[in-house]
């Protein structure tokens, strides 16, 4: 099968790319250093040209909605005018959050949905890297901060990749669908989080300060919404430290 990857110099795409060529198919990096720019449609009939499917994980989400919702409803048009089958990468628990970009991601599935092709949509829940940058970000010397209760349910970026990788070769549903949700195999709260990851670089456990959860932003964190309802997901991929023991003591990034 010939799989066309969006975004597949990224993180998660360039872990498609891999896991589709492992499994012994064609896999396409499509993005605009391949001559393909979502923004524009430039390149895209031409790479969509005898794809069996479209793995969509490109995104920015510096760009507003020009790439997560715009660029998406033009991909979701393009591939639904073909018969493609399009699998497209989305967030646990994005349809009663305030945050900006949960609504813009809610905003790509409905478009997705309009564009009336053959459509899977996986939702995930945060990657382990993101994870350990929202626990750095809310680590303040000492002190590790928290928004009432605020939890997590972190998962493995490759378990993600394979379930995209095996929607992508399986059988297409005829129109929108919804699959499974995944997350990985535990609920952690960010205060623990941030003793992890403390831990790892050689410091000692942060102290920690609980902030009430003032708004509905604030709200929507403390109640851990981006975790799911027990028995609603597939679990798996490696814990958060597993995956942290795996890393440089210095973490970089997301």
């Amino acid at each position: 099968m010939r799989i066309v990857v969006t975004g597949g110099a990224g993180d998660l795409g360039s872990r498609v790319v891999r896991e589709v060529t492992a499994r012994g198919h064609q896999a396409v990096s499509a993005s605009r250093r391949s001559g393909m720019d979502l923004t524009t449609g430039a390149g895209l009939d031409r790479v969509l040209t005898d794809a069996d499917a479209v793995v969509h994980c490109a995104d920015d989400t510096s760009r507003g909605d020009d790439v997560t919702v715009y660029a998406t409803r033009r991909l979701a048009d393009a591939a639904a005018a073909r018969g493609t089958h399009l699998v497209h990468i989305s967030i646990v628990g994005i349809d009663d959050h305030p945050l900006s970009y949960y609504r813009r991601k809610l905003r790509a599935e409905q478009g997705i949905a309009a564009a009336g092709g053959p459509a899977s949509v996986l939702r995930a829940t945060q990657f382990h890297s993101l994870t350990a940058f929202f626990a750095r970000s809310l680590t303040v010397g000492p002190f590790a901060v928290t928004i009432g209760d605020m939890a997590l349910q972190p998962v493995d970026t490759d378990f993600v990749a394979q379930r995209l990788v095996d929607l992508a070769l399986g059988p297409g549903p005829t129109a929108y669908a919804r699959a499974t949700d995944v997350a990985g195999p535990e609920v952690l709260a960010i205060t623990e989080v941030a003793r992890l990851v403390r831990t790892h670089r050689g410091a000692s456990a942060p102290r920690t300060l609980r902030l009430p959860p003032v708004g509905r932003l604030m709200r929507a964190v403390s109640e851990s919404r981006t975790v799911p309802v027990a028995g609603t997901a597939d679990l798996g991929g490696r814990t958060f430290a597993d995956w942290l023991a795996a890393q440089p003591s210095r973490l970089s990034g997301r």
